[in-house]
């Protein structure tokens, strides 16, 4: 039941709504819910997710998929958590001979920095750099502080998927810091839809590949992932409490534009599609500001 619901956020006549993804259109669940949870942020707090899906399915859809505007599934999340270096051959690129990390690195981004699926992402004026990078999402609905890691699953309401744009030279201004290069305008993508969450066998070995133009760049499984989601949720909810709606980017394979010699960037009309078994493509072109 779960890896066939989809449920995703959007825009159609200049408002934003929520519905059901069938191959045929999109049913308008906010149209039916609107009273009781107003964005999918409300229905993830109150996990009604399954609960919406399954009354969908027995809906006609409202919308062809034409005539919509695709929108990062959640809307306004208070976080949205990246994790870096999180692929053993990833860690390899760096070159510095150091071993997988003991901790994981993350930083934070902005939901400005994210469109939808076949939205656009931006190359800025500032840079040429701008890279892709292929991502699973979590999308936390149970709250949490100090979560134990056998507890940790319990607390994702739904998957997604993510291309976590950067601008390279941006990400080494400063000594410490990776916040430029992460979070210009429309530089990323995130969904296209939510996948609910249902067991560990959902995500725990899926293959994640992300493609330019139709060529693989990137392809590797989320059982090789250093740090494991159960560990992620547990590190993080240590320092910051976990609530509905967080997104957590888990990591990208190694196969970025920026490890090629010379390195391959994105160019405006360039087609960036990230897939994950279970979960879809996420599928965006580029254009320049």
């Amino acid at each position: 039941m779960a890896s066939t619901s989809r449920l995703a956020t959007f825009t159609v006549d200049g408002a934003t709504r929520y519905g059901a993804v069938r191959d045929n259109g999109i049913v308008d669940l906010s149209a039916r819910f609107a009273q009781t949870w107003p964005t999918l942020r409300e229905v993830i707090a109150d996990r009604a997710l399954l609960q919406i899906a399954e009354d969908a399915a027995r809906m006609s859809p409202d919308y062809s998929l034409d005539a919509i505007t695709w929108q990062p599934p959640i809307p306004t999340p208070e976080k949205i958590i990246c994790i870096g270096v999180n692929y053993p051959d990833r860690n390899a690129e760096y070159k510095d001979g150091q071993a997988a990390p003991p901790f994981p690195s993350m930083f934070m981004r902005t939901p400005r920095s994210f469109v939808g699926h076949q939205t656009p992402v931006v190359r800025p004026r500032a840079s040429q750099q701008l890279d892709y990078e292929g991502e699973v999402v979590i999308v936390i609905g149970k709250p949490g502080r100090h979560i134990a890691e056998r507890d940790a699953l319990g607390h994702i309401a739904a998957v997604t998927l993510c291309n976590e744009g950067t601008i390279r030279d941006w990400v080494r201004h400063a000594k410490f810091n990776v916040t430029q290069g992460k979070n210009f305008d429309s530089s990323g993508s995130l969904g296209p839809w939510l996948v609910p969450y249902t067991s560990e066998a959902q995500i725990a070995d899926i293959a994640l590949t992300t493609r330019i133009n139709g060529e693989i760049r990137q392809s590797d499984r989320t059982s090789r992932m250093i740090f494991c989601f159960r560990y992620l949720i547990s590190y993080i909810s240590t320092f910051t409490t976990l609530v509905p709606g967080d997104v957590i980017v888990t990591g990208t394979p190694t196969g970025a534009g920026a490890r090629f010699d010379p390195p391959r960037y994105l160019k405006p009309g360039d087609t960036i599609e990230v897939e994950a078994e279970g979960i879809g493509v996420l599928r965006n072109d580029v254009a320049d500001e």
